[in-house]
């Protein structure tokens, strides 16, 4: 009796995990989709003005939000886990649309760029890398039209080229077959190096360094430098005190969805009056 009833359980699950596929499926198809048509601007300096934004409609996780980054600035964005520093890099994305306030780059609201074109010209390095099984060389060329050699470019660029070309078929090696190989730091600079291909003008790093062990921040934070002597604008999310201080023209500290800080860095950290920005540095540094 137990036999028989065995496959009829086996076929319920697979009919209840086909069904949950099916829902998630409808509810991917009935999202709302950007139709604006207008082109990327010329200059990517980027305003936020007076954002508030919520995800569930009821709790703003951002309150009356406003800061200005210049093209080619470099910004940290600080704060405890939830305060609000990754929904800030999302609306800038258009991930999400705000719901009071404008988000601007160049001078035109975001909602008012083709988001095709927001996304050519804005890469974005998250704290969770995902790299598909497909090549390297693909990996990395993912979003963009790079040829061999740019690609090779954003790699040396980010320190990656030499462990790629040591893999048993170089820049063709699957990594579904060698993925698991790879370590914390070799998979964010492949991911940095996808990011540098699309030759942005905004990169948006959202906690690079979460994963990685205390060499590989290194590493990181040593990329980093480098990017930072260049005209790209950047904004990175971060808990690593050294990329705060080290990487950014401007530190904003972001606390319970306000900015209550938006000075250089050597300001910030000398002489902190904000009791809750003492209390976090506190605890970071």
């Amino acid at each position: 009796y137990l036999t028989e009833l065995l496959p009829l359980q086996q076929l319920g699950t697979t009919f209840a995990q086909a069904l949950n596929g099916v829902t998630k499926t409808k509810e991917i198809l009935e999202l709302p989709v950007y139709e604006s048509d207008g082109d990327f601007p010329a200059h990517c300096d980027i305003a936020v003005k007076n954002i508030s934004f919520s995800y569930d409609g009821k709790k703003n996780v951002l309150e009356n939000c406003s800061l200005y980054v210049a093209e080619g600035e470099k910004i940290a964005l600080i704060g405890v886990s939830g305060a609000g520093k990754s929904t800030v890099i999302e609306l800038i994305s258009r991930f999400y649309d705000v719901q009071e306030g404008q988000v601007l780059i160049g001078g035109i609201n975001v909602k008012n760029i083709n988001y095709e074109k927001l996304l050519q010209n804005i890469s974005i390095v998250f704290q969770k890398t995902f790299l598909t099984r497909d090549s390297v060389l693909e990996n990395i060329r993912m979003g963009s039209n790079a040829t061999l050699e740019e690609v090779r470019a954003a790699a040396k660029e980010a320190q990656i080229d030499d462990f790629i070309v040591s893999l048993p078929d170089g820049y063709d090696t699957k990594v579904g077959s060698f993925g698991s190989r790879f370590s914390g730091g070799e998979k964010q600079r492949i991911a940095i190096a996808r990011a540098l291909a699309m030759d942005p003008d905004v990169i948006l790093f959202d906690e690079p360094t979460s994963a990685l062990d205390p060499e590989m921040v290194g590493e990181v934070l040593a990329l980093m430098k480098e990017l930072a002597h260049t005209g790209i604008t950047m904004l990175v999310v971060t808990h690593e005190m050294g990329f705060a201080r080290e990487v950014s023209n401007r530190v904003i500290f972001i606390d319970e969805g306000v900015i209550q800080e938006d000075e250089p860095p050597e300001e910030l950290f000398s002489n902190p009056k904000n009791p809750r920005l003492k209390a976090f540095l506190s605890k970071m540094l």
